[in-house]
């Protein structure tokens, strides 16, 4: 924004006043003056040079009042009282024959702030980082710190040459235009990052573990490809923890060095380090004075055992796992101290972990801030502590984690206020709320569903109490579906997460199995914690399916498909109860690097209805991260169904594998299939095993493209029948129905896309064994909903 600068003669010519380092001095500097040899009784007190301000509000700031003694002391008192309202520019108190003098400047109103020069910056942004306001008080001290503050962020932002020069504009009525002259200079990116001493770790690996970035082209929307001061002491924090969790105790930093290219055009950092040898974890052991503890119980519980790799946030975890231990056996305020004696011949670390009783700290209250729209009570009932609880770090942790978990908010902040009382203390959660509704609205194109769109509209806070609402319809040539849900996180107000769907979907497997099904019902579950890493859902499930096949499929004397299929025509209604026990203790459950999962469930038809089965699955993951690229994942799931009561097991209630569930083959590409009538239709399976094992490899693609890959092999079979299904009447297997147990097993190359259409995957796979009447495929693409 310019500013047209008056010439006339109430104004300061051109750019008036520049307010320099000597300019902006303290007001102790000013020449204000006390006549220090003067001393007496105050008769009268008189105020001179003020414009805006009343005399009544000038003396409502004086420590003096008339009839008061006073002495050099005193008047230097008033004299600083004065100056420091912010009010006035100059000060002169003095005393001549009973009348105290008060002479004053006022400091001047402020009328514009003005920015002129900014172009890296936003205007928006300058205004919320500084303090002085239209209509504010003008001091020189606010506008110096100002000007630091707006450098400091052009700094921050890359700009380290960026130059404030504050000048202003004296309007009547002692007012005044502020304007903020800034020459932003050029960027300074950082032209290289450079390693010395590193041996274990390529330079690349090391790129990788710090945030500052090298500038290139395709990162013009990245803030790290700048230079910042500061930015090199958080990377030296982040190589001290990459080394210090691969068992190199001894590294160091030797020095962080940022050099001006002779250019001036951008920084080369390089980073001399010491990384010592490895060392592993020698001897464990727990000491402590608190007689209800049982030291060889709670080293049984530090998971960390002797000849494993050194790692700190091993250190962490332990401590944690002894902090909740003590809690568990009634001592709220620990203090856990690992020791640490370091054996360079042997390279071994012994942890001794000292575990005494801290001084006992009670929450006196929880104060929760920055909830525009969640309710208190949704905020509080995640905390695991309550006001008049003893203050433990592990459990103000765990609920700082509770509430991120919800995914409500982008930061989550828990504090501790001190309250005077050194046994009480206050708990500030401060959290910033972000976007839970979403309306979403995609097309896509996929080798399996081809054309697809899909709306949908989410809240995942539905009106501030946590509760989950969602509608979707979804519609492509293999599937249209419509589904309602709601989830009510704390059901009767207790631990109990409950919820209701309601869905109607059509599936048209006619190029699968010639058939088509239409289901229309409803779910209602509830689920609840077990411990903190395990969880059980129960659910009933209410259903209406409809089987079709076209009737000249099945016409006696055109017959297209076996009677097999035909049989399981119709309309039938199914009503179970089932449940589900899941152990996760994986440490994200979106792209894990560590920990495992396993979760198991069972299903119960026949309460009702006209569908009689028992359903069993069992699935789960093992997840190991080398380094941050190379992720290994072993994951295996199994299942069982079978009819129960002379009912036999329908054809859309079997398993169906293949696609995203058997790389390398098409969906119902494997298991039992009908080839008479020169058809080759899916019947889907009644037992399944498949066993899967992925390593991420890296793609040396700039992260920001969202491109991830991995190589895997899938192996597992899918078969067993009904023998009234594959039977004749005399007891022989129809011709053209193959049913078997044989393994199938591919190999092949993933590729995960996070593109602007959303997630999308793509497989090329090479089959390394199979049946012939298996349909394959060896390139395959589909959206994903993981990533």
């Amino acid at each position: 924004m310019q500013v047209r600068r008056a010439r006339s003669a109430g104004l300061v010519s051109g750019l008036a006043i520049l307010l320099g380092a000597t300019a902006l001095t303290a007001p102790g500097t000013a020449r204000a003056q006390a006549v220090a040899q003067q001393q007496g009784v105050v008769q009268r007190i008189s105020v001179s040079g003020n414009e805006r301000i009343e005399q009544s509000t000038i003396l409502s700031y004086l420590p003096i009042a008339v009839g008061d003694t006073v002495d050099p002391a005193r008047i230097d008192l008033a004299l600083k009282s004065l100056f420091r309202t912010d009010l006035f520019s100059d000060v002169k108190v003095g005393l001549t024959g009973g009348n105290l003098t008060i002479q004053v400047v006022e400091n001047p109103i402020i009328n514009r702030v003005v920015f002129e020069g900014n172009s890296g910056l936003k205007e928006d942004k300058l205004r919320d980082e500084i303090t002085v306001r239209p209509r504010g008080i003008f001091t020189r001290a606010k506008v110096q710190a100002d000007i630091q503050r707006i450098i400091e962020l052009y700094r921050r932002s890359g700009r380290i040459s960026a130059v404030v020069t504050p000048k202003i504009i004296e309007l009547p009525q002692k007012r005044v235009d502020l304007i903020f002259e800034i020459d932003e200079g050029k960027k300074s990116g950082v032209l290289g990052v450079n390693f010395l001493g590193n041996s274990e770790f390529s330079d690349n690996d090391l790129r990788d573990v710090i945030v500052t970035q090298e500038s290139a082209w395709y990162r013009f929307f990245s803030s790290n490809a700048n230079y910042d001061p500061d930015r090199l002491e958080y990377d030296k924090e982040q190589l001290r923890k990459h080394y210090r969790n691969r068992g190199f105790y001894d590294f160091r930093v030797i020095s962080g060095v940022a050099e001006l290219s002779p250019s001036r055009n951008g920084f080369a950092v390089t980073y001399s380090l010491e990384e010592g040898p490895q060392y592993k974890f020698g001897k464990i052991s727990v000491e402590t004075e608190l007689k209800k503890l049982d030291t060889a119980l709670l080293t049984q519980l530090v998971p960390i055992q002797s000849g494993e790799i050194y790692e700190d946030q091993r250190i962490e975890s332990a401590t944690d796992a002894l902090t909740f231990a003590a809690g568990a056996a009634g001592f709220a305020s620990v203090d856990v101290r690992p020791r640490y004696v370091a054996d360079p011949k042997t390279r071994l670390v012994d942890v001794v972990f000292q575990v005494n009783e801290g001084p006992r700290v009670y929450v006196n209250r929880i104060d929760i801030v920055g909830n525009n729209q969640t309710l208190d009570s949704v905020i509080r009932r995640e905390l695991n502590l309550v006001e008049g609880d003893a203050y433990n770090r592990a459990l103000v942790d765990r609920s700082k984690n509770n509430l991120r978990a919800l995914g409500f908010f982008k930061d989550v902040n828990i504090e501790e206020t001190p309250t005077g009382n050194p046994d009480r203390t206050d708990l500030l959660v401060k959290v910033e709320e972000q976007a839970t509704g979403e309306l979403t609205f995609s097309a896509g194109y996929s080798s399996v569903d081809q054309l697809m769109i899909d709306i949908g509209v989410t809240q995942r806070n539905f009106r501030g109490r946590g509760q989950d609402a969602r509608a979707r319809v979804s519609w492509g040539s293999y599937r249209k579906q419509v589904d309602l849900s709601f989830t009510e996180p704390r059901f009767l107000g207790r631990n109990l997460r409950a919820g209701v769907d309601v869905y109607y979907f059509v599936y048209d497997l006619s190029e699968y199995s010639s058939y088509k099904t239409t289901t229309l019902g409803t779910n209602f579950r509830v689920g609840f914690p077990l411990t903190a890493d395990s969880f059980m859902t129960m659910r009933y499930v209410l259903r209406d399916d409809d089987v079709q096949v076209p009737d000249y499929y099945c016409d006696p004397t055109q017959q297209q498909v076996s009677q097999t299929l035909c049989d399981q025509r119709g309309r039938y209604t199914t009503s179970l109860i089932g449940y589900q026990v899941t152990l996760d203790r994986r440490n994200s459950p979106i792209r894990p690097s560590r920990g495992f999962f396993i979760s198991a469930s069972q299903d119960f038809a026949g309460l009702g209805g006209d569908v009689k089965y028992i359903r069993n699955e069992i699935e789960g993951g093992w997840y190991h991260g080398f380094n941050k690229d190379f992720v290994l994942s072993l994951s295996g799931s199994g299942g069982y169904i079978s009819g129960w009561g002379d009912d036999a097991v329908r054809i859309n209630d079997r398993f169906y594998k293949g696609g995203n569930s058997f790389r390398g083959f098409k969906v119902a590409g494997i298991g039992p299939r009908d080839t008479s009538n020169g058809r080759s239709d899916a019947l889907g399976g009644e037992v399944f095993a498949i066993g899967s094992a992925e390593l991420t490899v890296p793609t040396f693609i700039p992260q920001q493209y969202g491109i991830r890959a991995s190589v895997f092999t899938d192996i597992g079979t899918l078969g067993k029948l009904d023998d009234s299904v594959k039977l004749d009447t005399d007891g022989n297997v129809i011709p053209g129905i193959y049913d078997d147990l044989s393994l199938r097993a591919s190999a092949g190359l993933s590729i995960f896309w996070r593109s602007p259409m959303g997630p999308i995957r793509f497989d090329f796979s090479h089959i390394l064994q199979r049946e012939d009447y298996d349909r394959v495929e060896t390139f395959r693409f589909s959206q994903t909903t993981k990533f």
